[in-house]
């Protein structure tokens, strides 16, 4: 009897979740048919298959949650369906869209996305235990690969291409990649409750942006992650110049009070 349950002990730990680590796995192959779509010219779709790539990761960590089953496994794993879906991904997807015809630079720039992301990651894993949830810091993966794919999108759709293109997409690839491995802050929405009560304008608003994605999904997926993205940097240097006013009222206030 011992026997039996020392067995069915190690069989619990020996195996894993399997809901939660399907989407994981899902989203894994969205991000390995992104690549395969660009090598056959579709960018389109390839663009696609990296925004259900973010779909699938926002889901796999929501069902783990709610089922109670998470892991170590499966946050190995998703870090790793991470590294493939946006951070190799949307690198080699640009590349064979536009970086490539820029040479050197543009393969360079490509690593450099790329190995920015596992950089990211590596740090994101390390401090876990120690950041604040309701911040970032540096620019989240999925949303570096939205931007980037978002513009692919757009100009696939608009067959926007030629060699000024492919300088600008070198450019942004670079700073996409400096943001990520920064130390700005980007709000990470984690502590926004959408089980409680929220006001009536606040449901609109949310059919409304349905709409828009509805009507023009790349330019309105372009627009909301150019607006996340620059917000870090924006909401960093507001908050150093707040802090810089701060101070300088600090010492007039001491001056004052000296002076009197």
């Amino acid at each position: 009897m011992k026997n039996d349950e020392k067995t069915t002990g190690r069989r619990r730990v020996r195996g894993i979740y399997l809901l939660p680590n399907l989407f994981t796995v899902a989203a894994l192959f969205a991000g390995f048919y992104a690549i395969v779509a660009a090598t056959k010219q579709h960018f389109d779709m390839a663009a696609m298959a990296i925004f259900i790539a973010m779909i699938l990761d926002a889901l796999d960590g929501r069902i783990a949650r709610l089922t109670h089953s998470q892991s170590e496994f499966g946050a190995q794993m998703d870090s790793l369906s991470d590294m493939i879906s946006f951070g190799l991904s949307p690198a080699l997807v640009l590349y064979i869209w536009s970086l490539s015809t820029m040479g050197k630079p543009g393969w360079l720039a490509a690593f450099f996305y790329t190995v920015c992301t596992a950089l990211r990651l590596a740090r994101f894993n390390s401090q876990s235990q120690q950041s604040n949830k309701r911040y970032f810091q540096g620019l989240a993966t999925p949303a570096a690969a939205g931007l980037i794919a978002s513009i692919i999108w757009v100009c696939a759709e608009y067959q926007i291409a030629g060699h000024g293109i492919a300088l600008l997409m070198t450019i942004v690839t670079v700073i996409v990649g400096l943001l990520k491995v920064s130390t700005v802050r980007y709000r990470s929405f984690k502590d926004l409750d959408v089980r409680g009560k929220v006001p009536f304008m606040v449901i609109f608003i949310i059919v409304l942006v349905l709409m828009l994605i509805a009507f023009d999904p790349p330019i309105v997926f372009l627009v909301v992650f150019s607006a996340y993205v620059i917000s870090g940097p924006i909401e960093t240097l507001w908050g150093l110049h707040k802090r810089r006013l701060t101070r300088r009222k600090t010492k007039e206030n001491k001056n004052n009070g000296k002076s009197s």
